[in-house]
């Protein structure tokens, strides 16, 4: 719909008057004054903010609701920008995942609070290009999320030259057109028409709305404005000082504009402490892999708190969360191929303690989204992450499925905690410890069954490690997780036939670790420590372990991992852990060669 067609809908009740039109231009060039000020000693200059002051001004003082006095209000309107301000719920970048957190914003809007509140989302034409833009355009549309407006700032420059595009928005306005949402191309210049098309905006029922606008970097100042030699260059004092000079001559008032106070609909949520109601329903001896055990304990705990949503990326057949969707269909977001996106959704959804979200997928496709993952840790986001398929013990869906640097992945980010469960008992505490936990969670599960080894009444910390095999004649520390866990107390069964004990260690949480226990067996075992993991050498628990233990003396470590060659191979579960010697029998040959030294 073109900018004249959205001004004929509007009543004259709705428009601006001409004395707020003139207030709004006012509070744009106050802003741009504002941002030549804090950027003269940035290497950021004044010139990258002035193309989008009519469109902020319009949005923070005509459009949106929301109460100054309460920025985390959960009735506000939401704004997501790709800088870091104290009223931007999520810090993105400048990479093009501000749509995708605005999109889990409105999803929670629309289908969980079922409240008024709506999301504007600022996207410059830079970020357009990033392909998680338009991962998050075919999410919206799909979902219908008429609560949400992106705005696109299309300037035409960039760090170094100007875009492809360049100020051809009627090529934006198709794209957005064909992805299916509700899109007006507009002067960026002009509040009076940003002021009409944000109206018109909300009037729109089942699409999300597009405005595609038209705008100049360092707009307003002279042999700046749509110069494409300023960028990253911080503006000299005396050139500033007359530019802001020119711009305060063109205020006309003094005024300013009060936001309208948003619509108090959205429900009371209480996310803390979720509790287990029951013990996990096994026994031990048992046989459950981890990852069906993980969907059944996501299903338990949407029944402990209303708010447990979960996502997933067309692989819930395989993570098992099809049992959550099947029990609790009204929180299951389905994401289809899109791991970027559902990442960001995820964010979005987590955002102001709406919901308690879980994204689930193939750990290895998690790689995909990692520059979303470290946002969400830099910007204290929790949310929790479930990556099934881990290591060779995949077998035969073969390399590409193999997540083997996982652990080095989440064990990298701040404030991240990374829980490795060794059976369905421990999957389930997983689980809801998570549910408790704030920041990043990673919960790495396995493909094939393994023994249920702890009962049900077992209890888990974070940060403690279990000692399940010990005595006081043990010669070795063998630590393990997950697959590998069950290969060393197989390799303990065939050394104590052969009069050779050792003590087993079960670390739980490979973040963070518990040195105090690691250290404690290693100096009941003669120093020596054996860590055996089904992951790249690099960034995983043999690491972490040696980390824990470099200010100790005598303590030795010897890491079995599975190493880089051979990776184009596949085969059955037992096959793969034995040819890349993470197996019992390589447990063993380990256990005697260390007693050789």
């Amino acid at each position: 719909m073109s900018e004249a067609e959205a001004n004929a809908l509007m009543p004259e009740e709705a428009r601006p008057d001409e004395r707020t039109v003139q207030v709004l231009r006012d509070i744009a060039n106050r802003l741009r004054i504002h941002s030549i000020r804090t950027t003269l000693n940035e290497s950021t200059t004044a010139s990258l903010m002035g193309s989008a002051a009519e469109i902020m001004s319009v949005l923070f003082f005509y459009t949106m609701r929301y109460k100054q006095s309460d920025l985390e209000n959960p009735d506000n309107d939401r704004f997501i920008l790709s800088k870091r301000l104290s009223f931007v719920d999520v810090a993105t970048g400048w990479l093009g995942q501000g749509l995708g957190a605005s999109c889990g914003m409105a999803y929670t809007g629309k289908y969980f609070d079922r409240a008024s509140y709506r999301v504007f989302c600022l996207l410059g034409d830079g970020e357009s290009s990033e392909g998680s833009v338009w991962e998050a355009l075919a999410f919206a549309a799909y979902y219908s999320l008429d609560n949400l407006v992106a705005i696109f700032d299309v300037n035409r420059l960039g760090h170094s030259g100007s875009f492809p595009l360049e100020h051809y928005v009627e090529v934006y306005q198709k794209r957005c057109e064909a992805f299916g949402w509700n899109t007006y191309v507009v002067d960026g210049r002009d509040v009076e028409a940003l002021c009409q098309v944000f109206w018109q905006a909300a009037q729109v029922k089942g699409k999300p709305t597009a405005v595609v606008a038209k705008t100049f970097k360092g707009r307003g100042m002279p042999n700046v404005e749509d110069a494409e030699s300023w960028h990253g260059k911080p503006m000299p004092q005396e050139r500033a000082d007359a530019i802001i000079k020119l711009i305060e001559s063109q205020i006309q008032t003094n005024r300013s504009l009060t936001p309208q106070p948003p619509i108090e609909d959205s429900p009371q949520v209480n996310i803390e402490d979720i509790k287990m109601t029951i013990p996990p329903a096994y026994e031990v001896g048992d046989m459950m892999a981890t990852r069906k055990a993980c969907g059944l304990a996501l299903a338990k705990l949407g029944y402990a708190n209303d708010r447990v949503v979960v996502l997933d990326s067309d692989t819930k057949n395989y993570t098992f969360s099809e049992i959550f969707k099947k029990e609790h269909p009204e929180r299951f977001i389905e994401c289809f191929v899109a791991e970027q996106n559902m990442v960001s959704v995820a964010l979005g959804c987590a955002m102001r303690g709406r919901t308690v979200a879980f994204a689930s997928t193939f750990a290895a496709y998690l790689s995909r989204a990692y520059d979303q993952i470290r946002v969400g840790a830099i910007c204290g986001i929790s949310i929790r992450l479930i990556g099934s398929h881990c290591g060779v013990s995949v077998g035969e869906d073969g390399p590409t499925q193999m997540a083997l640097e996982d652990l080095a992945m989440f064990r990298a980010l701040p404030n991240c905690t990374i829980f490795y469960p060794s059976d369905a008992v421990s999957t389930e505490h997983a689980i809801f410890l998570a549910a408790n936990t704030k920041g990043i969670c990673y919960i790495r599960t396995s493909h094939q069954e393994l023994e249920v080894i702890y009962a049900p009444q077992e209890t888990f910390k974070i940060g403690q490690a279990k000692v399940i095999r010990y005595s006081d004649k043990d010669m070795v520390t063998v630590i393990g997780a997950g697959v590998t866990l069950h290969e060393a107390l197989m390799a303990a069964d065939e050394l104590c036939r052969q009069d050779i004990s050792i003590r087993i260690v079960d670390l739980f949480t490979i973040k963070p670790l518990d040195a105090a226990t690691i250290i404690s067996c290693a100096k009941a075992t003669g120093g020596r420590i054996i860590t055996v993991e089904d992951h790249y050498p690099e960034g995983g628990i043999g690491e972490a372990v040696c980390a824990a233990i470099s200010g100790e003396p005598d303590i030795m470590v010897r890491q079995l991992a599975a190493p880089v060659m051979g990776m184009s191979r596949s085969g059955r579960p037992g096959e793969m852990l034995s040819m890349f010697g993470v197996s019992a029998r390589h447990i063993v040959l380990a256990v005697k060669r260390m007693l050789m030294q």
